[in-house]
């Protein structure tokens, strides 16, 4: 990999004017537990802004494993402890040979992870064994989550149960 040195001077100027981490980011999701206790995965794939250039990374919790992507990293957290597993790590399509045995940046896990990708998809996107069942991550998400589902859609029994998360969770974000 040819690196010019005036590129590599802005993307380092550029990056170090930005603050963030991965290990922030990953914290600060951990520590605001968007379900409670339970452990989750946390999907880490880039968007573009509306100025069609600018790029950032969302940090998303998610219940289940989403499809493997290119671009993307997934992480299992277990809040209340200091477990994060890497599930993946795969960068954008046009970098997999920079991380090929003798190169610059080369790594045997995001190599494996890139073998996976390409050959046994299913390996990475099969569920872990502590996985929630989706009976139980239905209750996770009406629990810690309630404004994702409608109130139209609900039995009766939970409306007043829905009406109450909502309102507390309406009222912390005005406090907050």
């Amino acid at each position: 990999m040819k690196i010019n040195v005036l590129d590599a001077h802005d993307r380092y100027e550029s990056f170090t004017k930005k603050d963030f981490y991965i290990a922030n980011c990953l914290d600060n999701l951990i520590k605001q537990k968007p379900f409670g206790d339970y452990p989750f995965y946390v999907f880490c794939h880039p968007r573009t802004d509306d100025d069609g250039v600018t790029k950032r990374y969302i940090y998303q919790p998610r219940l289940t494993k989403p499809k493997a992507q290119t671009n993307s990293a997934l992480y299992k957290v277990k809040p209340g402890s200091d477990i994060l597993k890497v599930i993946w790590i795969l960068p954008p399509r046009e970098m997999w040979n920079d991380y090929q045995l003798g190169n610059v940046c080369e790594n045997q896990e995001i190599e494996k992870f890139i073998h996976f990708f390409q050959f046994d998809r299913s390996e990475l996107e099969k569920p872990e064994e502590e996985d929630p069942s989706p009976e139980k991550i239905q209750e996770i998400l009406f629990e810690f989550q309630p404004q994702l589902f409608k109130k139209e859609t609900l039995p009766e029994h939970l409306i007043p149960i829905w009406e109450k998360r909502v309102a507390q969770i309406r009222s912390k974000e005005k406090s907050g």
